[in-house]
């Protein structure tokens, strides 16, 4: 990329700052946008729906958060559509009182659930998905889901409910103060493949320069992804402690490295698998009226050019590498065989 291009504004409004949007962090910490001509600038608005405000008034060119929103809106008010994903697995957890040994999904019948609901209806309709994978009624559960995650949290550690669905951040943070309290389940490594955390933007807005400053969005994505899984955490160590600085960094390096070896991280084409699976758990909690496919919802085509044009130049690098070594051993042999005769 031309030092002297001018750099395009791309604006994320994001329905929050969390661990599993790393990549992101990272492509704009590291130099990545920028490297595809992008000056990329992220606001996170309160309430989280303003994105929404944010894509229709012109100030975001892309609103992060989840597939269901768009989803949600499809044939119903404005259209969006989805063209990357950062995040492929969910990142909740399942607290417990007492210990966890021997916990099976099945403990959780007849017992009461509290489940943090200020973000958005994700958390209750993927737990409720989950149950009915594992042949449980969700009826046969109850739920307390109606309030804000810090004040559930207060109230659970206050002897309310059973258990507590919450992010897996503070579900960490929530075990390790409370010796009473303990995590039956971590859903990135229990919960199966998801697009949990995409981007998307006002389909009737997506132009071919739209879609030309989304791939290279998914380029600088992508090698961001790259980057983290060929890396031990700890060697964003000082990255996680700037990005998170009310979070203790041992519990962020500890849980980003659990998320690259469960499949957080993938790439920024949105999973089909996974999307076709979420689409069930959408209309199974009755948010959408039928299961959409995913073209209706999804633009790959940013995400699999990115891909392409990422795989090429990781050939040409290694090609390049090849005629340097091959190079240099030809060199090698001529002066040893100088050095023979000499």
């Amino acid at each position: 990329m031309s030092q002297d291009r001018t750099m395009e504004r791309f604006h994320v409004s994001a329905t929050g700052h969390s661990l599993n949007y790393l990549p992101e962090y990272i492509a704009q910490r590291h130099g990545l946008f920028q490297e595809q001509g992008l000056n990329v600038t992220v606001t996170v608005p309160s309430p989280w729906d303003l994105v929404l405000d944010e894509l229709a008034n012109g100030t975001a060119s892309a609103a992060l958060g989840g597939i269901w929103v768009p989803s949600m809106y499809r044939n119903r008010s404005t259209s969006y559509t989805a063209f990357a994903q950062v995040a492929n697995r969910c990142p909740l957890a399942l607290i417990k009182r007492g210990s966890s040994s021997g916990f099976k999904p099945s403990d959780i019948v007849g017992k009461t659930v509290l489940m943090k609901s200020g973000n958005g209806a994700s958390v209750g309709l993927f737990f409720k998905m989950l149950l009915r994978e594992q042949g449980i009624d969700p009826h046969s559960v109850h739920y307390v889901q109606d309030l804000d995650g810090l004040m559930l949290g207060k109230l659970f550690k206050g002897g309310m409910g059973d258990y507590f669905v919450v992010d897996n951040v503070t579900a960490r943070l929530m075990a390790a103060a409370d010796p009473d309290l303990s995590i039956a389940m971590e859903m990135t490594t229990d919960g199966g493949e998801i697009p949990w955390s995409v981007y998307y933007r006002e389909t009737a807005s997506t132009t071919p320069q739209v879609i030309d400053a989304q791939r290279r969005f998914c380029i600088a994505l992508g090698k961001a992804i790259d980057l983290i899984m060929q890396h031990d955490a700890e060697f964003f160590r000082s990255d996680l402690a700037e990005i998170f600085p009310k979070l203790p960094t041992d519990v962020a390096v500890d849980l980003a490295n659990l998320y690259r070896r469960t499949g957080m991280w993938t790439s920024p084409v949105i999973s089909r698998k996974g999307f076709e699976r979420w689409q069930k758990g959408l209309y199974d909690g009755r948010l959408i009226d039928g299961p959409f496919d995913y073209e209706a919802i999804v633009n790959n085509g940013p995400a699999s050019d990115a891909q392409g044009i990422r795989d090429a130049s990781v050939f040409q690098e290694s090609a390049e590498q090849v005629i340097t070594k091959d190079t240099v051993i030809g060199v090698t042999e001529v002066a040893a065989v100088d050095v023979l005769q000499g």
